[in-house]
């Protein structure tokens, strides 16, 4: 599994904690399934603070920043290695001539299939930074899977007929695996966030306004179980939280995909008992010193509890025992710096940055 921590820079800087979802936010979404949970969660996640078009450029010093402080553009990275090329964020441009030149705004659901309205048009959960050639080379195509590429990117993401079973047979750009999960839970959140307000969107391959078509649930979906949800998403959409007042629902619960397109026996009744209660773990005080108390609501399963540095390095394990509810722990032999907090349990997992002074 991808441990990915870039969100981490901007965290020190601002010297604020990422803002966690609230433990009722998704109340009413409880043991809802199919288009009933689909339409409560639409309206949990509807009515955000729209951001402009230039402050976006600015968000994403918060959104999609790297440990190095460099862009993180998913159409150019290569996780676990070192990329052909990076942007600093004052390397954003819209022209350019070849890849490595600059980067620019790529709305990952064609801003034209909704015709380039508001709020849709700033919404930062499908808005990335990317490498300014490469997305024009993925233009206004769907995402799908290519097994004959007319084109290939510097990091493998590759552009040419769509190979996914059931696909309307057109060109398609397919990104690199390890981040598929992410833009399959952007489209998830997309369909969801705008359920009933794509009046005007177009009838395209993937989708008929906000609804996506058959063959894109299943390809997302497999997506969506084959990369799961990583701690970039994590941050990404607590920092996103901050700025637009929203979430991502499906990576805060990734079995809400599964309970609305697909397996229902994935979703596990969506029954919030249990995870809400791994979601609202507590961890104070935060800065810490020399100790810090993490508190959870019993669920009677046992838990793991991980210590990360910034960088992904696995430094603590921990496992208390099925009833129990509270753990100290003690940080004399770390440095000052941020950390992060995974607790681990069989259906969800949830992530706290730690900071040590």
């Amino acid at each position: 599994m991808r441990f990915l921590f870039n969100f981490m820079l901007a965290v020190l800087l601002s010297g604020q904690v990422p803002a966690q979802a609230p433990a009722t936010y998704y109340n009413a979404a409880q043991n809802l399934n199919g288009q009933q949970l689909l339409i409560a969660l639409h309206q949990i996640i509807s009515d955000h603070q729209a951001q402009t078009y230039s402050e976006v450029l600015s968000h994403f010093q918060q959104t999609d920043k790297k440990s190095n402080g460099k862009v993180w553009d998913m159409y150019s990275d290569l996780p676990g290695a070192t990329p052909p090329y990076e942007y600093d964020f004052n390397e954003n441009c819209g022209n350019y001539n070849s890849e490595g030149d600059c980067y620019n705004r790529e709305h990952s659901w064609p801003k034209s299939k909704f015709n380039d309205n508001m709020p849709m048009y700033t919404d930062l959960f499908h808005l990335y930074p990317t490498d300014g050639y490469v997305n024009g080379k993925r233009s206004n195509f769907p995402y799908g899977e290519v097994n004959n590429p007319n084109w290939v990117s510097e990091n493998g993401s590759k552009l040419g007929q769509n190979s996914y079973p059931g696909n309307p047979g057109s060109l398609a750009f397919e990104p690199l695996a390890a981040y598929k999960g992410d833009l399959a839970r952007t489209y998830f959140y997309m369909s969801t966030r705008y359920y009933g307000e794509d009046g005007g969107w177009q009838n395209w391959e993937m989708a008929n306004g906000a609804e996506l078509k058959t063959w894109a649930i299943q390809m997302l979906l497999d997506w969506h179980h084959n990369d799961p949800v990583s701690e970039k998403e994590i941050a990404r959409n607590n920092a996103i939280y901050i700025i637009q007042e929203n979430r991502n629902p499906f990576i805060d619960h990734p079995e809400y995909a599964d309970c609305i397109w697909g397996n229902t026996k994935e979703c596990s009744g969506n029954s919030l008992n249990e995870q809400e209660a791994q979601l609202a773990l507590l961890i104070y005080p935060n800065p810490c010193r020399a100790v810090v108390n993490l508190s959870w609501e019993t669920i009677n399963r046992a838990l793991k509890i991980q210590l990360f540095s910034a960088q992904g390095q696995l430094l603590g394990l921990w496992k208390p025992d099925a009833h129990q509810t509270t753990l100290q722990l003690s940080l004399d032999d770390y440095a000052s710096g941020i950390y992060w907090i995974r607790c681990i349990s069989e259906s969800s997992t949830r992530a706290q940055v730690l900071i040590i002074e």
